[in-house]
This record gives C-alpha cells, structure tokens and sequence, in this order.
C-alpha cells in the first residue's frame, strides 16, 4: 500500500480500499514512521520547509492514527508504536522544525495513550539518537560519535527489535513512554 502520509485524502482512500478488500482482516499494529529533515537556522527557515516538516513528521501522525484507532478500539486491541527522535526529546539547534515535529509526536502519543488504554491499546514512542540512515548519511559519523557514550552510531535493527517488542504482546503493560535507543547520549 503506497500513499502520501502528509494527504489526508489518499490516506483515507488507500486505508479504505485495503479494508474494502480485506473485510476479515483487522490491522492491530500501526508504526508511524514518516520522518523528513530540512535543517535551517530558524532566521533562515523557509516558510514551507516549517510546514513540510509538521505535515510529515506531525500531521501524519494525526490523520493515520485517527483513521485507524477506531478499528483498534473496537476489536478491544491495538499496538500504535511512533518512531520520533532524540530530537523531539532534546531539541537541537538547526532542527526546530524538527524537534517541534517529533516533540508534539511523543506529547500526542503520552496523552492518546490515557485516552485508549482500558481498550487494550497501546502508544508509545521510540527515540532514536544517531542511526545509520539515509536521514544521518551526510553528517559526520567520527565527529558525533565522540559525544555518544557507545562512541558509534546504532542501526535500524538495533531500532527495530524494540519496535516488534513495543508493537508485541509482551508489552501489554507498556504505554506512553519514549524509549531512548541513543547509545547512552542522553538529553
């Protein structure tokens, strides 16, 4: 399934489509996992760079999650895991756009998470720090890596295997949290 997460409207269509043609079929794990940087000091940030990053990064959020959690709350179970950043947590210079982004991700998540927890639904965040991506290619690995404790990046199997725990049933009594996978580099 392919559409544009910051189109409400294709989001809506191609969601509406696979339930269409799957009407046995639930979806019980969403990874919102949309991520854009466009880094600028912000006295030099471009009005549509501002926008273009909460519409993909924010606003995404919203309109995936409130299409599908309905579903979720329904079939009295769901795992909604968000992958925001050390970013949304820290803040860093050059990133407003970005860390207002990824910061009202885990703020929606802490209080989506009271909303549809007696429903058996979970929501909670992981936070990457440096990850080998192509979102950290251009930065300078030997650099960054002297501030991190493990001195390297991670990887996204590293992110991904507390991705499956969090979207599992063995974390049935885990929600609103933010799990830091940082290598010890913390805010």
């Amino acid at each position: 399934m392919k559409f544009d997460v910051s189109n409400p409207d294709e989001i809506r269509a191609s969601l509406d489509k696979w339930k269409e043609s799957n009407p046995e079929s639930v979806i019980e794990v969403l990874i919102n996992n949309a991520g854009i940087r466009k880094d600028a000091l912000i006295m030099w940030m471009k009005d549509e760079d501002w926008k273009d990053v909460l519409n993909t990064n924010l606003d995404s959020f919203y309109y995936i999650t409130k299409h599908l959690v309905q579903d979720m709350i329904v079939n009295r179970y769901g795992r909604i895991v968000n992958v925001v950043s050390l970013s949304g947590i820290k803040g860093l210079p050059g990133q407003t756009n970005y860390s207002a982004a990824k910061g009202g991700v885990i703020a929606a998540s802490k209080a989506l998470a009271q909303e549809i927890a007696k429903k058996n639904v979970t929501v909670n965040c992981v936070a990457p720090g440096f990850i080998k991506t192509d979102m950290t290619q251009e930065l300078e690995e030997k650099d960054l890596k002297r501030l991190i404790p493990m001195s390297r990046f991670g990887n996204a199997e590293e992110v991904a295997d507390v991705v499956a725990f969090l979207a599992s049933p063995k974390a049935s009594y885990v929600t609103g949290e933010v799990v830091s996978i940082n290598g010890g580099l913390y805010t």
